[in-house]
């Protein structure tokens, strides 16, 4: 096998070169995001940054364990950059203590049971089919096999999560932990109410902010970390990093989260992630980070009115995130369908269960959009008005598939005018 020769040059040369049908699909993937309306909520555009961090040479090093006290030789270099990356989470959120290796939200998450609980104690999380994560106890999940998981919701009028619910359940499970945040929920969580209730039933308060990171970050959304012992997070959704998790947590809990971590789930780090994740950190610092979160709120309760006028019932009656969730019974359609309606015009969405919803889950009675993309393209409240118009047309035109492409060239055009990159 010849000599490999690292180039500083386009790297879609070499892989051309070398794997034509991996260079293509790739290719075909950059054309599909440029050429549709991305509103998946836990989806964003990572900045070109993170991008070439993400595909650097750090791929090549292995260095299982943590910075000073590797498996490994020649670590130097990647202590330097996990350190970097600790240090900015903390600053960014105020956090005593932080790891950086998750590889996504779901093992972080699991890090945190593994630190704090033993197999069979009890969880109190939010239901799934309410707006909950999979790994809060959900009986598909390993969290629900593994603990004895209860689960709160929301109130059936408000749509709003039933706090007196939380605190009863709380009192009469005394669970071992509770776990605050959620998947499809449009509102701001009371994270110091949820700390009221876990003292008083002496658990431990987990956060999971996934969806709101950036949000936080930026000072426009309620801080869980002065109130939780332990927070759980991806960086690829409104912080806008690579796809990846991470744990902040007291000082008090560090070696046990670093414990579970490695070598409880994981073994070598990807410290091209990692490193990533230190320009996400250093990124969302900014002014302009912190602007572009002002726009992706800005943006969401414009979407969310847009199509209230047009209607529609939008779960809890608006949104204090980047994300909208609709209920759609009252247009006499699924989830389902409309998730593959708009798919034909190309706005991608996802479907998505609301509370108490009739439908399984394969079906669902719901969509859940959301705004970080779009407003990563530049986008805002006028083409909001346009987007929710446009999906509007194609809900109601599903009889008709000539006004299906006169949407489907708008929704072009409108992405021609706004590239990802």
């Amino acid at each position: 096998m010849g000599r490999l020769s690292y180039q500083d040059k386009d790297s879609t040369d070499a892989l051309g070169q070398t794997d034509p049908e991996i260079a293509a699909i790739i290719e075909k993937e950059l054309l599909r995001q440029q050429s549709r309306l991305e509103l998946i909520a836990s989806e964003n555009i990572a900045s070109r940054a993170v991008l070439q961090v993400q595909g650097s040479i750090l791929t090549n090093k292995y260095a299982e364990g943590y910075p000073k006290a590797r498996y490994y030789g020649g670590c130097e270099y990647v202590d330097a950059a996990e350190e970097l990356a600790c240090r900015r989470a903390m600053a960014l959120f105020g956090a005593e203590h932080a790891n950086v290796q998750p590889h996504a939200g779901a093992p972080a998450n699991l890090a945190v049971y593994v630190a704090l609980l033993k197999p069979g104690d009890s969880i109190l999380g939010m239901d799934l089919a309410h707006g909950g994560h999979l790994t809060h106890g959900a009986p598909a999940s390993i969290t629900g096999r593994y603990y004895r998981a209860y689960s709160y919701g929301v109130d059936r009028a408000s749509g709003l999560i039933d706090l007196d619910q939380v605190r009863s359940l709380a009192l009469k499970v005394r669970p071992r932990l509770i776990i605050a945040g959620a998947s499809a929920y449009p509102r701001h969580i009371d994270f110091s109410a949820f700390a009221g209730i876990a003292h008083e039933t002496g658990a431990f308060f987990m956060v999971d902010m996934a969806h709101v990171a950036g949000l936080i970050a930026a000072g426009l959304h309620p801080n869980p970390v002065p109130l939780a012992h332990v927070v759980t997070s991806t960086t690829h959704k409104t912080l806008r990093g690579p796809r990846g998790g991470f744990i902040l947590c007291r000082r008090e809990y560090a070696a046990a989260i670093d414990k579970a971590v490695f070598p409880g789930l994981q073994g070598g780090p990807l410290m091209h992630v990692i490193a990533a994740k230190a320009v996400a950190f250093k990124e969302a610092q900014t002014p302009e980070f912190i602007a572009y979160q002002k726009k992706v709120l800005e943006n969401a309760a414009v979407l969310a009115q847009i199509l209230m006028d047009y209607g529609y019932h939008v779960v809890t009656g608006g949104t204090d995130t980047h994300m909208i969730l609709l209920d759609l019974r009252s247009r006499g359609i699924t989830g389902l369908e409309a998730e593959r309606l708009l798919d034909q015009v190309g706005i991608t969405a996802n479907k998505n269960a609301i509370p108490f919803d009739p439908q399984n889950r394969r079906v669902t009675s719901g969509l859940r959009l959301g705004t970080p993309v779009v407003t990563s393209r530049g986008m805002g409240p006028q083409e909001m008005e346009l987007i929710g118009r446009l999906i509007h047309e194609t809900l109601e035109s599903r009889h008709y598939p000539g006004n299906l492409e006169r949407v489907k060239k708008q929704v072009s055009q409108l992405c021609s005018d706004f590239p990802i990159y």
